[in-house]
């Protein structure tokens, strides 16, 4: 289970073929399940050409891995990876990268996506988005589906 918060941009599917491919599970695993966000040029009705995303360093990393180690438990699977930026992102600009490996699609998909939704329902980020007129705190996250 590996979390990484990041200020510099990435690559979610270079640095998703980068750890499998370092995985020490070859072999193990049948499923790779995969989810990557990006910041959108819109939110509630206004164009947004910036955001800057702040976290609590130590706060934050110990949240992610509270939910890496819950999706274990809940979950059959052998590894998971959260990649989550932080600082100034424009829009494109990939935020986060979760993934989950398991022997099975089922469980690949249940603990990706108890992850993303975990992550994006409690852990402690901070968005400020830059608008045509002004910039504006993001004061709720998009609710489960």
């Amino acid at each position: 289970m590996t979390i990484q918060l990041r200020a510099a941009p990435f690559d979610p599917w270079q640095e998703l073929a980068r750890y499998q491919a370092n995985l020490n599970q070859a072999g193990k695993f049948g499923a790779t399940a995969c989810f990557a966000g990006t910041l959108r040029d819109m939110n509630q009705g206004d164009t947004v050409s910036a955001m800057t995303l702040e976290h609590y360093p130590g706060m934050t990393e110990k949240y992610l891995e509270q939910i890496s180690a819950e999706a274990a438990q809940r979950f059959a699977i052998l590894d998971s990876l959260i990649l989550h930026r932080h600082g100034a992102l424009a829009p494109n600009d990939a935020i986060v990268l979760v993934a989950a490996w398991a022997e099975h699609r089922a469980a690949a998909f249940d603990a990706c996506r108890y992850l993303i939704e975990e992550l994006k329902t409690r852990a402690p980020f901070w968005k400020k988005e830059t608008l045509e007129h002004g910039a504006r705190w993001v004061e709720h996250n998009t609710a489960p589906r």
